[in-house]
C-alpha cells in the first residue's frame, strides 16, 4: 500500500527528482530490503558467480554506486551500478528522462553522467552487498582515447567488483555505437582484457549490446566475444526505434527502455544464442516487467535478466515479486532449475 501510494506521488514528479529522491530513500533505509529472494529452484550460476535468482538490477539505477547494500538487500539476484567513466563529467543538458506512461516505457538521453572513477571505486570499496555486483564501464564524452577509456575504470574499480560489463551501446554518446564494430570492439576488448589480467582476482567482464544491429553485426559481435573469451553478452541495451508508440513525449530524443523494447531485445537475445551455440552466457533486458516476461527470456537463451524502467511503473519490491513468481511456475511446471529451460524456446523467437 505503501508503496503504491510512494510511485503515485513520485509519478507527479519530474522524473529525474523523482529517482535522485529513490536512491535518496534507499540511502536512508526508509524503503523495504527484505533480503535476496532465494530456492533451490532459482539459484543461478553465470560466468563462475552464483546467485540467489536471476532477476537483477540493470545498470543506470544507481549510477554512482550510492545505495548497493540496499538495493543488494531489494530481492535482486544480482546488482548492476554505473556506467562510470574515469572522469566526472555532468552527461547532457536537462531534461533528459522522459516517462511514457501510456507505452510504460521511458526515454532517456543521459550521457554517462557520474561522479568519476574514484568516487565511485571508493563506494564500492565500502559497500556491503548481499549479492554479487558488477560495475557498468562507460568513457567520457571528450576523451582522446574512448577505447582506453573502458580499460582505464576496470583496472581503477576492478578490485571492489564481482563483474564488469563494457557498455558499447548507449545512444547518448556521440559515436560511441561506433565501437560496435568488428576492429574498434576487438581493440577495445583486448585493452578490457589486458586490465582485467592485471587484477589480483580477474573477474568476469560482460558486453552490452544495443538492439538495432542487423544479423550479420550480431555475428561479428558473437565471433570477437568468443575469440576475447568473454564471460557473456548483455543483451540489450535502449533503442532508437520510436515504433507504435504513444506518449506525447515519443519524439524526444535518446535511448527507449521499457515494454516495447520487449519483443526487439528479446529477438536479438535468441538470434545471440544461436549464433554462440548456447556457449556464452546471456543476460536478457529489455521490457522485463513480471515472470512471464522473464520466462521468456530464459527460454530465448538468457541465464539471467535485468530489469530497470519496470521499477518506475512497478515499484521496488517487483524484483523480488518476479523472483517468487518464477519460483512458483516452476514448480509447478516440474523444473528442478530455471537453468533447465534456458534456450528451450529459440525457435519461437527466431
Amino acid at each position: 500500500m505503501w508503496e503504491r501510494f510512494g510511485l503515485s506521488v513520485m509519478q507527479r514528479m519530474e522524473p529525474e527528482r523523482a529517482h535522485g529522491l529513490a536512491i535518496a530513500a534507499l540511502k536512508t533505509g526508509l524503503l523495504p530490503a527484505p533480503g535476496p529472494v532465494a530456492s533451490p529452484r532459482l539459484e543461478t550460476r553465470l560466468a563462475g558467480m552464483v546467485l540467489p535468482n536471476p532477476v537483477g538490477l540493470a545498470a543506470g539505477f544507481d549510477k554512482n554506486a550510492e545505495a548497493v547494500g540496499p538495493l543488494s538487500r531489494a530481492g535482486f539476484g544480482f546488482v548492476e551500478v554505473g556506467a562510470a567513466t574515469p572522469l566526472a563529467q555532468d552527461g547532457n543538458a536537462r531534461p533528459r528522462l522522459f516517462r511514457l506512461t501510456e507505452d510504460l516505457a521511458a526515454i532517456n538521453r543521459f550521457g554517462f553522467n557520474n561522479q568519476g572513477m574514484d568516487a565511485i571505486a571508493d563506494r564500492l570499496a565500502a559497500a556491503k552487498s548481499a549479492v554479487p555486483v558488477g560495475l557498468n564501464l562507460g568513457a567520457n564524452k571528450d576523451s582522446a582515447d574512448r577505447g582506453g577509456d573502458f580499460a582505464r575504470v576496470l583496472a581503477r574499480c576492478g578490485a571492489h567488483v564481482d563483474f564488469a560489463t563494457v557498455n558499447v551501446s548507449s545512444p547518448n554518446t556521440e559515436r560511441l555505437r561506433d565501437l560496435q564494430g568488428r576492429a574498434a570492439l576487438d581493440s577495445l576488448l583486448a585493452g578490457v582484457m589486458a586490465a582485467r589480467a592485471g587484477l589480483a582476482k580477474p573477474i568476469p567482464v560482460f558486453l552490452k549490446i544495443a538492439p538495432d544491429l542487423d544479423n550479420d553485426a550480431l555475428a561479428e559481435i558473437a565471433e570477437v566475444a568468443l575469440a576475447h573469451g568473454l564471460a557473456g553478452i548483455i543483451a540489450t541495451n535502449t533503442t532508437l526505434s520510436r515504433e507504435g508508440l504513444a506518449s506525447r513525449h515519443r519524439g524526444e530524443a535518446g535511448g527507449l527502455s521499457g515494454q516495447p523494447l520487449f519483443e526487439r531485445s528479446t529477438k536479438v537475445l535468441a538470434r545471440l544464442y544461436q549464433l554462440t551455440d548456447g556457449r556464452l552466457p546471456l543476460i536478457g533486458v529489455g521490457g522485463v516487467s513480471n515472470a512471464e516476461q522473464a520466462w521468456e527470456k530464459l527460454r530465448a537463451g538468457a541465464s539471467a535478466v535485468q530489469l530497470y524502467t519496470a521499477l518506475v511503473y512497478g515499484g521496488l519490491t517487483l524484483a523480488g515479486r518476479i523472483a517468487r513468481d518464477l519460483d512458483t511456475r516452476a514448480q509447478a511446471e516440474g523444473v528442478i532449475n530455471l537453468s533447465d529451460i534456458t534456450g528451450s524456446g529459440v525457435g519461437d523467437w527466431t
